[in-house]
């Protein structure tokens, strides 16, 4: 209603001016009316124009509705806003412009779809070389072959952050929750990645109940576990250093803390390490960082309905928590 009396507040105001105008008019023209006769023909007048206004409303009344509340229409999907000429030309603009808008969404994802696939299959195809190589360096023994098993394990965690990355979007379709025994995860995730800890010389120590168990995704899991023990790593320097992983109840959630002793986060950091491709100043530093790492995490844990938080301190590392809300932590 208010968009309405804004709309014809242009025409009510030349209205009255026009009003305005006709005493000094008959004044003008010598011709002496009587006042009564001119209240008389500007009240008939004004009559008639609340009869159109009201006429006018009424017949557009969907439309400056719909334009007064426009999350309202898209929510309602272009509803028809009025059988005169003016509405139904709005509609079919608006119905013009919502299909140019769904072609240029179905092409875009279309091409997405095309990337996704591509670099899947790239990742694939990676795989294929670096298994050859790997089963070559296992013959050898020299500092060369260490150096290059470490690349080589890079470029697998690289490969790997790619095609989770890929299927984040089409998560709903490649996920299967089921109950978990937290500890055994936990030991073939260290497991996967026993190489990491021995060539940097860090320790881990594991404090989990064998009979916790959590209901999550065996693979996305291991994925998660496995970019936050790479962090921990990468951020520890030295050796005779202990990455430990326990469990404790808060309230009725397990979580699951995984503490460094590394070298932290700056606090000003400590807010935007979930952002996608924040390295901050320690990951500038070492030159580990892709940024990428945590953010999945967090995203992960969204969709599998997890909860993960993190607390640091310079020079005296960092510990990842994840709180797992659906568990079953008593002892059996």
């Amino acid at each position: 209603m208010k968009l309405y009396w804004k709309d014809q507040l242009p025409f009510i105001l030349f209205y009255l001016l026009q009003v305005l105008l006709v005493p000094p008019l008959y004044w003008l023209t010598g011709e002496d009316r009587p006042l009564s006769i001119m209240l008389y023909g500007i009240a008939l007048s004004t009559v008639v124009l609340l009869l159109y206004l009201g006429y006018r409303y009424a017949q557009h009344r969907r439309l400056y509705a719909a334009l007064s509340n426009p999350k309202r229409m898209l929510e309602e999907h272009l509803v028809s806003l009025g059988d005169t000429p003016l509405p139904e030309a709005i509609h079919e603009l608006l119905q013009l412009i919502d299909r140019q808008y769904q072609d240029q969404i179905n092409l875009h994802v279309r091409r997405m779809d095309q990337h996704i696939v591509f670099m899947n299959r790239w990742v694939h195809q990676m795989k294929t070389p670096l298994s050859v190589i790997q089963l070559s360096l296992e013959d050898l023994e020299d500092e060369a072959a260490i150096s290059i098993q470490e690349e080589l394990e890079r470029l697998r965690r690289g490969l790997e952050m790619v095609i989770y990355t890929s299927r984040l979007d089409q998560f709903e379709d490649d996920f299967q929750v089921e109950p978990l025994v937290l500890s055994k995860v936990v030991s073939e995730s260290v497991a996967e990645n026993r190489r990491l800890f021995i060539r940097r010389g860090i320790k881990v120590n594991i404090q989990i109940n064998p009979n916790f168990t959590v209901y999550s995704d065996a693979k996305w899991l291991m994925f998660m576990l496995t970019q936050i023990l790479t962090n921990a790593v990468n951020y520890t320097s030295g050796t005779d250093k202990t990455v430990t992983l326990s469990s404790q109840h808060i309230g009725t959630d397990l979580v699951l803390n995984i503490t460094d002793q590394g070298i932290g986060i700056s606090p000003e950091d400590l807010k935007r390490v979930f952002n996608p491709y924040f390295t901050g100043e320690r990951g500038r530093q070492y030159h580990e960082s892709t940024g990428m790492g945590l953010y999945l995490v967090r995203e992960i844990c969204n969709r599998l309905g997890h909860t993960v938080e993190l607390q640091s301190k310079l020079g005296e590392g960092t510990t990842v928590q994840i709180a797992f809300h659906n568990s079953d932590h008593l002892q059996k």
